[in-house]
């Protein structure tokens, strides 16, 4: 088996860096605006207890939003043999498995770490995947835990959300406050326009790049690329016929899922990358 790199953590370790740089500058525009810059530490300080927030309630807030029911062993046997064949083989904890009560197929992982993770199936996934193409879906949702992705993707949300709510604020005041002498107004309202677009748009960059890394670090804890590459085959083909209601509660967890629940196409917004390169990709590891 064979890979490619990708720079997939430079480019995450990049994107992260831009949405910091953009909160930073959203700060000096308030800052510059309102004549105090109070505001170059408030920003971070509401981006970093956002993303604590988040971060920390991960694996309740996902489960949640899915109605999805924890699963014992006699219910679900197979989802838990081939979780624990691959926590053993990674030498990690055995998360807790979730099943999400929707024929639509799809997968996530969450939760702030190893020790506290959570692996949620759908049951039309179950029911659509051969025990093979299981084990290859489960690896990828695996590798987003142990490559804390969950926190990455809490930070860019974080993240993005104070940017936009900023924002909405600064629009809503009219970009400057009283004092419209310090600063340009055009020029905070054209930041208040254009920053929550460029925050979304790290966002998204920085969920379809840690999609390539699970795909690939799945592919090597399964030794298995293949089967992965067959499950986005069917996978792609079962929520183009049963694809997830646009439901207020499940478009945060969206993004955590193996594939866009709601179907996609491709531009700038999409959370995961397509999926005929996801597969073009699998298939170069192994030899295709």
């Amino acid at each position: 088996m064979t890979g490619t790199n990708h720079h997939n953590g430079l480019k995450t370790a990049i994107l992260m860096g831009g949405l910091w740089a953009l909160l930073l500058l959203l700060g000096w525009v308030l800052a510059e605006g309102t004549g105090s810059s109070i505001w170059l530490f408030i920003m971070p300080l509401i981006g970093i207890g956002q993303t604590a927030y988040t971060y920390w309630n991960s694996d309740k807030l996902a489960v949640r939003s899915m109605g999805a029911i924890e699963v014992t062993e006699a219910q679900q046997p197979v989802m838990h043999a081939v979780v624990r064949e691959l926590s053993t083989a990674a030498g990690q904890p055995m998360p807790r498995l979730y099943v999400a009560p929707t024929m639509s197929p799809n997968a996530f992982a969450t939760g702030r770490d190893p020790a506290h993770a959570a692996v949620c199936c759908t049951q039309g996934i179950l029911q659509l995947l051969n025990e093979r193409e299981l084990r290859g879906v489960l690896g990828h949702e695996l590798s987003h835990v142990y490559n804390r992705d969950i926190l990455t993707g809490s930070v860019a949300a974080g993240i993005a959300g104070v940017i936009s709510s900023v924002s909405t604020m600064i629009l809503w005041f009219g970009g400057g406050g009283r004092d419209r002498d310090k600063g340009n107004p055009i020029a905070v309202l054209l930041m208040a326009l254009l920053a929550p677009l460029a925050a979304s748009l790290t966002q998204f960059a920085v969920s379809r790049t840690r999609e390539y890394d699970a795909d690939h670090d799945g592919a090597v804890l399964t030794n298995d690329p293949l089967a992965l590459a067959s499950a986005l085959r069917k996978i792609d083909g079962g929520i183009a016929v049963a694809p997830m209601a646009h439901d207020p509660r499940v478009e945060p967890v969206s993004a955590m899922m193996i594939a866009n629940p709601f179907g996609g196409i491709r531009n700038l917004f999409a959370t995961h990358p397509p999926m005929d390169q996801r597969i073009r990709r699998l298939e170069q590891m192994a030899g295709y």
